[in-house]
């Protein structure tokens, strides 16, 4: 026949370099987000405690709020509140947060989160594309 032919060459040096780009910045991926996680519990614990610091009844209180970070098979994860292993006041961080019968609620943890996501947020996109970026 007196068809055309085409011939296709495909090189494949520039895909191997991406796919070798996107396994570096998957495996930084859990150290790297762990950094943020630990950036942003550490703000929400900040926030709690200058929320309640200066309370007349709750002096000790404050020193109590701290985080611990882990890394799971899902990623890392931070807790953040009263460490009841600390003596003092830790054992009333519910009560405080949420109040009681007998006490108005201090709402200090819930708000300091809500205060740190959207900074949390930046912080985890703004990796995202300087591990895509190779930086």
């Amino acid at each position: 026949h007196g068809e055309d032919v085409v011939k296709l060459h495909v090189d494949h040096k520039d895909m191997d370099r991406w796919a070798l780009k996107l396994d570096g910045a998957v495996s930084k991926v859990p150290d790297e987000a762990a950094k943020v996680v630990a950036r942003g519990a550490l703000q929400v614990k900040k926030g709690a405690q200058k929320r309640v610091r200066g309370h007349p009844h709750l002096r000790r209180y404050p020193y109590t709020i701290n985080y611990d970070t882990y890394k799971g098979l899902r990623g890392p994860t931070a807790e953040i509140g009263p460490d009841r292993g600390k003596r003092g006041q830790a054992p009333l961080g519910a009560i405080i947060e949420y109040g009681s019968v007998n006490s108005p609620p201090i709402p200090h943890i819930r708000p300091a989160t809500e205060d740190e996501l959207p900074r949390f947020e930046r912080a985890m996109e703004a990796l995202a594309a300087k591990l895509l970026e190779g930086r």
